[in-house]
């Protein structure tokens, strides 16, 4: 049994991981809509955790699987709350445009 890294090579992870991360990145900076920021968070998260399963699966160590495993855990939780946050300032604005949360600092 052949390893995957062999076949497809870490190069292509690497620029697969660039890829999803600078798409994210742009998400957040040129979008108004808190969904979508989300959305584009997680989008940065999903690319370094692809990062360390290729690193720990190239390193033959399991160390960077373990830690993708709970960041996922901690992730899901994250976007429950933030979702339940969005929910609750959509039921008093009737928007979640970012620019319009400015108007929540006083």
């Amino acid at each position: 049994m052949t390893n995957i890294l062999n076949e497809i090579g870490i190069e292509n992870y690497i620029f697969l991981s660039v890829i999803l991360f600078c798409i994210g990145v742009f998400g957040v900076l040129y979008r108004r809509n808190a969904i979508i920021v989300f959305m584009s968070i997680e989008i940065m998260l999903n690319a370094v955790n692809l990062l360390f399963v290729a690193f720990s699966t190239y390193h033959q160590d399991a160390q960077g699987q373990v830690f993708v495993f709970f960041s996922m855990a901690v992730a899901a939780a994250e976007v429950a709350v933030g979702l339940a946050i969005l929910v609750s300032i959509f039921r008093n604005l009737g928007s979640i445009d970012i620019n319009n949360l400015k108007n929540l600092k006083g």
